[in-house]
Parts: structure tokens; C-alpha cells; sequence
């Protein structure tokens, strides 16, 4: 008997993930009631609850991992407050949309307006730290230096928060400029501090127009599809085009997502790793289901087969004719007992007859060895041996009187043969020849 078991950890395990993923993309967006006087508000669709000690590091500007956000998910978090003038407005926009963003807040800032940073933890926004001048030089500063940037800027932001510091600030913390660290990243996990950076920006800290910050965010989050946006509280062109920023948002169905982090009363959101990937690849989606334990009730050797089980006997008789049918190689032939003797058929006298006499083919064999070694000694005499100027030059003339003589003779008969027809020889064939043969003469007189 076969079963499966599943252990009490696991069963609860996928309990969560499947309460994590209707949270995460069944959430409905926030209705009318959400957000009184606001009937058309966007609001803020869910919010996600993360543990700061199990993903330290977020946003793929600088990072592996983002937050764990459905397609058309959006996190607003903004930079350098609170400056009064532009922070207050920002806040005015948010409440009408009745959207919740995340606040890096600098320390400095957070002394010269502590009111400031009160508004927002009265508005319900997430209030994280920013360091306490906001230096863009952490990653080649001095180690301890860096620390004390982080550790002055938090303390200066809790400070401002008096007994409601603990609850109401989160340990989420953002280096100024986006600038990496190693050490400032593994001091601040120690803290247990997550490190945010951003998935795309507005570039709202340049000199650009308001319009301009607005086609850079909704642009590159549609390149994104989700992710968090970068924007900067106090910088007047940023609150000229949130208002515009966040109705295109509502129109081309984008959701606010609120993220804060996880306590003992408010347990992380269920989440599985590829959801911290921006665009997890499809090996890391389409997975095997797991297969599961099985508890074997009888796990008994079978009985091995006994020889008999082979016997042809107990083979059906339709099987045995079925096998008669199929055609088969012949059987090879008995071998012949190793004492029999084997007699081969013998040759043919005419195989071994000679055409003609014995005696000419002997003869005919001598003459050709003879005439072989003959010329192969003359090969050897004369090869080496050099010729003389003199030698030289009479050889030559002889093959020249030699090739002569022979144009001569078929000078001759041409002029024979055309005479017999009647026909008068050319001039060039007649003299032409025996010229030659006369002056080849005369040379050597």
C-alpha cells in the first residue's frame, strides 16, 4: 500500500504563500469610502510587510533583488526631507490621493523641521533615514566616518519622534546618491537595517522642467512594468508633476503599493524567492511541483524466478505456432569431427601449360635480362663522365648535319610527289632544306 505524506511545516507553509498571493495580487484598490471627498482617488492598493534581515538589499539600480511587487505595481518613495515649502505640498497630494509612500529623511533636515517629519508619521507614510548631511562621498570615505553618518542621522530623526521613535520609525535606510558601500552596507545589516536604492528614477534633482520629470517616470516605469520610483520631496518641480504623475497612474491602471516593515505583531507578507526578482526568467517560474514522501507498507523481496517458470511446455499453443510462422536464419551446419581428413580437388595440368616451346620462353627470358643489364652498365660509364668544349660541340653538329640530312630527304620527296602531279613545288620547300644542309657544311669544311 502506497501513501504520501506531507509534514505539518510544509502544509502550513503553503498556506501562508497562498494567503501571501491573494494579498499580493487579488488586493482590490481602494475604494471611495478609502478616502473620503476623494471619489476618483487612486489610493493604495495593498500593503507589503518585509523583513529587513531576510532581503537586505533592494532595487535593481544597485541590486539583485526588489521588492516582491505584481505587474503594474508601483512603490513611491521620496528623498532630502522635510524641506517645509515643498515637503507640505507633497503631503497635500498624497492625502487627496489617499496614497502611502516611503520617506528617507536626513537628519539635519529632520532638526530644522521636526514638525515636518511628525506629519508624516501622523499621515501614515513609512519614515526611513536618509544619513545626517547627506554625503555623496560614502563609498571613499573612512569607514567609521561613514557609520557616523548613519548612526547621527538616525538618531536625529528619532529624536523628532520622541517616545513614538521605536514604532514609528523603519529600519530601512537609503545611501545618498545612490553611492554603493561594502562596509556602510554591512554595518547597517548588523543594525538589521535594509538597504534601499531604486528600480528607475525622474532625475527630479536636476535642472529640468516639470514636464520633463513627469515623461521620465511615467516612461521608464512603463519600460518596468512595477517597481520602486525614486522622487525628491523637496524640489519644486517634483510637486508640479506628482499631481499629473499620479492621475496617469490611476489611468493606465497602475497600483500603489505600502511598504513597512515586519514586527512581532506584523508578520512578513508570505512571498517565494522569484517574487523579489523584477523579471524572474521562466526557470524560475514554471517549476516541478515537489514530489512528495512515500511510506511503503510492505517493502518485502519478491521471489526470484525459478528455472521451470522458463519451460517451453507451459507456453500456449498458439504462441508456439505464431513463433513457427516468423521467419528465422537457417541453422548453421554440424562441424566435422576433428579426425576426419579433409581432401581438397586437385589442379588441372592445363593451368601450368606454356604457350609455344619451354625452350623460346627461356630463351626470350635471357635475351630481356641480358639486354637490361647492358644498358644499365652503359648508364653507369657514361652518366658521370663530362664532355669536353670540343666533344661538346662536335656532338652537336652531328645531330645538326643528322636532322639536316633528314628535312633534306623529305624535302626531296615532297618534291617528288608534287612533280609527279604536275604541280610545282613551293620556292620556301625547295630551297629551303637543302640551304641549310649547304651551309651546315661549309661551316664545317
Amino acid at each position: 500500500m502506497i501513501g504520501s505524506t506531507l509534514g505539518g511545516a510544509r502544509a502550513r507553509r503553503s498556506a501562508l504563500l497562498a494567503v501571501g498571493l491573494l494579498t499580493c495580487f487579488i488586493a482590490p484598490a481602494a475604494s471611495a469610502a478609502d478616502c473620503p471627498g476623494h471619489p476618483n482617488a487612486l489610493g493604495t492598493s495593498r500593503t507589503l510587510v518585509v523583513d529587513p534581515r531576510e532581503h537586505r538589499l533592494i532595487g535593481t539600480m544597485q541590486y539583485r533583488e526588489t521588492l516582491p511587487l505584481a505587474d503594474h505595481e508601483v512603490v513611491l518613495t521620496f528623498d532630502d526631507g522635510p524641506l517645509p515649502r515643498n515637503s507640505n505640498k507633497i503631503l497635500e497630494i498624497l492625502g487627496d490621493q489617499c496614497v502611502k509612500a516611503t520617506f528617507f529623511t536626513i537628519g539635519n533636515m529632520a532638526r530644522s523641521s521636526p514638525e515636518g517629519v511628525r506629519k508624516l508619521r501622523d499621515a501614515g507614510h513609512t519614515i526611513g533615514t536618509h544619513t545626517q548631511n547627506h554625503p555623496l562621498n560614502m563609498k571613499r570615505m573612512p569607514l567609521e566616518r561613514a557609520k557616523q553618518e548613519v548612526d547621527d542621522g538616525i538618531a536625529s530623526v528619532r529624536a523628532t519622534l520622541g517616545d513614538d521613535a521605536d514604532a514609528a520609525l523603519a529600519p530601512f535606510f537609503r545611501i545618498p546618491g545612490l553611492s554603493r558601500a561594502d562596509g556602510v552596507e554591512e554595518y547597517l545589516g548588523t543594525l538589521g537595517i535594509q538597504v534601499w536604492s531604486a528600480d528607475f528614477l525622474a532625475d527630479d534633482w536636476r535642472h529640468i522642467s516639470s514636464s520633463r520629470v513627469y515623461d521620465l517616470a511615467i516612461n521608464r516605469l512603463e519600460a518596468k512594468g512595477k517597481g520602486i520610483l525614486l522622487l525628491h520631496d523637496i524640489q519644486a518641480r517634483t510637486v508640479a508633476a506628482l499631481p499629473r504623475i499620479l492621475e496617469t497612474l490611476k489611468a493606465r491602471g497602475y497600483r500603489i503599493v505600502h511598504v513597512v516593515p515586519a514586527s512581532p505583531e506584523r508578520p512578513a507578507t508570505p512571498t517565494e524567492p522569484q517574487q523579489w526578482l523584477l523579471h524572474p526568467g521562466p526557470e524560475a517560474i514554471a517549476q516541478w511541483p515537489e514530489v512528495p514522501n512515500f511510506l511503503f507498507a510492505d517493502v518485502g523481496r519478491l521471489p526470484a524466478p525459478a528455472l521451470p517458470d522458463f519451460d517451453h511446455a507451459n507456453e500456449a499453443p498458439m504462441l508456439r505456432e505464431a513463433s513457427l510462422l516468423r521467419p528465422s536464419w537457417p541453422e548453421p551446419a554440424e562441424p566435422a569431427p576433428e579426425s576426419a581428413t579433409v581432401t581438397l580437388a586437385a589442379p588441372s595440368g592445363s593451368l601450368f601449360e606454356i604457350q609455344g616451346n619451354l625452350d623460346v620462353a627461356l630463351r626470350s627470358a635471357a635475351f630481356a635480362s641480358h639486354h637490361a643489364q647492358k644498358v644499365a652498365s652503359s648508364t653507369r660509364e657514361t652518366g658521370p663522365k663530362r664532355l669536353s668544349r670540343r666533344e661538346s660541340r662536335r656532338l652537336a653538329s652531328g645531330r645538326e648535319m643528322h636532322h639536316a640530312r633528314a628535312a633534306g630527304r623529305h624535302a626531296h620527296r615532297a618534291e617528288a610527289a608534287v612533280s609527279s602531279q604536275g604541280t610545282p613545288p613551293a620556292a620556301t620547300a625547295r630551297r629551303g632544306p637543302l640551304k641549310r644542309l649547304v651551309q651546315i657544311k661549309k661551316k664545317h669544311a
